[in-house]
């Protein structure tokens, strides 16, 4: 099991304690806001079993079917996150829009929304966490998940805001406003979610900030007999790959010439870890 598998066993932890306590907040309220926040963390729940399974598939290693290892299937997760996000959505809209043609009071207001702070102050937390966790190890996976905890973070606010108005002021619609909003805010967070897991799958290119650290590895290396030219980049998971032309002088031995490339494949795995490097020589003035 990948040592990554950790984090995604702490999502399904915090999903699980999440949906026992607002599933427990609506049931004794019976706000229609806080069925939908129940809804969003039933989401973070498969999300976070569908993150497991992908973490395990992208840290197998390369073989015969896949010479550049397993890393997109982190790919596939966070796509279905994004779409499992539109399953929640709609559902809340649609549980929105019957509350809102046929109002009820909320009762227990008080307990009910300390539940549910119990509840997001939990989200809040393994959020961050794996938010962290995602940069510093570069899994996509990780990274969506403890994006749409912190999501679910502020919609639980907007959700425990719009429950305590509607006990402060007995506007009872006001419950399934709050639900509504709740659903297109979620709408836009799956969307991006699964438009970036669809263009990473395209094979994406390297961030910007990485090829800019590519590009000054390199320029510290050029000279006025080496240059480097067709570099292509692209990412697969925590994995990246990077191929370049290294143009040397004729006149060069084989053996200089495959120092200097094996000099500059170090040198720029060294400054981005995990990074594949693979380099072609070629002549600087061919015949």
């Amino acid at each position: 099991m990948p040592r990554l598998a950790k984090f995604a066993w702490l999502s399904i932890a915090a999903a699980v304690v999440t949906i026992g306590l607002k599933s427990g907040a609506y049931l004794l309220t019976g706000s229609v806001g806080l069925l939908s926040d129940a809804a969003e963390s039933l989401v973070n729940l498969v999300a976070a079993v569908v993150a497991l399974i992908a973490l395990n598939v992208a840290a197998r290693p390369a073989d015969e079917n896949h010479n550049f290892g397993h890393g997109r299937a982190e790919y596939f997760s966070a796509g279905i996150e994004g779409l499992m996000i539109f399953v929640a959505a709609a559902f809340i809209l649609v549980a929105s829009v019957q509350r809102f043609l046929d109002p009820a009071p909320i009762e227990s207001v008080g307990l009910g929304l300390a539940i549910s702070t119990v509840a997001t102050a939990v989200n809040g937390a393994v959020g961050m966490l794996l938010l962290r966790a995602g940069a510093e190890h570069r899994s996509v996976t990780l990274t969506a998940d403890g994006k749409h905890l912190l999501t679910d973070v502020w919609t639980s606010v907007g959700v425990i805001a719009g429950v305590l108005l509607v006990g402060l002021t007995g506007w009872e619609r006001l419950d399934p406003i709050v639900a509504a909003i709740v659903g297109v805010n979620i709408l836009v967070t799956g969307f991006r979610l699964v438009s970036q897991s669809v263009t990473s799958l395209l094979g994406a290119a390297m961030p910007a900030e990485d090829l800019a650290r590519v590009t000054a590895v390199l320029d510290s290396l050029r000279t006025h007999e080496v240059d480097f030219v067709e570099v292509r980049t692209v990412e697969s998971g925590r994995h990246r790959f990077v191929t370049l032309t290294v143009l040397v002088p004729g006149s060069w031995t084989v053996d200089r010439g495959h120092c200097l490339a094996d000099e500059v494949e170090l040198a720029i795995s060294r400054e981005l870890p995990h990074t594949d490097v693979q380099t072609h020589l070629e002549p600087r003035n061919p015949s």
